[in-house]
């Protein structure tokens, strides 16, 4: 988000957990919906996530490098259509590497990003409160929000109660948590239907998460 004029400073959420907004520029995000909507075809295309207990998620998802299913990775698309992942792009990574050093003020970025969960939230949707606690790596997240604005709910590493934080993520924003932060608790609560940029022509919201195995 800015004032039409310029970007909002980032701001730190928790300890190693830090916004972005407006990370992305118009064609930033142009470029990277246009991916994200090629990703989403089959094969191992876009699919709606079934939980261990019988339940569906309301998002749904399309995975790059690595396929995650609750909780673990393949390389197929397992409770999809079976077919080979997708290919992790080296340019995501790249911009994930920038975020993280604009973020933490810090040097060269090395993290072998490799592996993206792409998510996409119709008007309904939500996320219930969790962690990302399947990869081997503490390598911070990073991820890029575009389409509809949410309300991100940023929790704690203790426990999916208070205290928590709620933030607004509007398209084009960044958000990156690691360090003691790296295994902290969030979710969407909500999504704010048709608050997307006209020239986005999306309707919900796409996150792309971006991680290192």
């Amino acid at each position: 988000m800015d004032d039409g004029l310029f970007r909002l400073p980032a701001a730190e959420v928790a300890p190693g957990a830090v916004h972005l907004p407006g990370h992305l520029g118009e064609a930033g995000q142009r470029e990277l919906l246009d991916a994200c909507r090629a990703w989403a075809r089959p094969p191992a295309g876009l699919r709606t996530v079934r939980m261990p207990g019988g339940g569906e998620m309301s998002v749904r998802q399309v995975c790059l490098g690595l396929h995650w299913y609750p909780y673990g990775y393949a390389r197929t698309a397992v409770d999809g259509d079976g077919a080979p992942v997708k290919p992790f792009p080296a340019w995501l990574g790249q911009w994930a590497r920038r975020v993280v050093e604009e973020a933490y003020g810090q040097g060269p970025c090395t993290v072998p990003y490799d592996i993206a969960l792409v998510n996409f939230y119709g008007r309904r949707a939500c996320m219930g409160m969790h962690r990302d606690s399947d990869e081997r790596s503490r390598a911070p997240v990073v991820s890029f929000s575009l389409g509809d604005t949410c309300v991100f709910r940023f929790g704690n590493p203790d426990g999916r109660g208070r205290p928590w934080t709620d933030i607004e993520l509007r398209s084009g924003d960044a958000f990156v948590f690691g360090g003691p932060s790296r295994y902290a608790y969030h979710g969407v609560p909500r999504v704010r239907p048709g608050t997307a940029p006209p020239g986005t022509g999306l309707r919900g919201r796409v996150n792309v998460t971006v991680r290192a195995r």
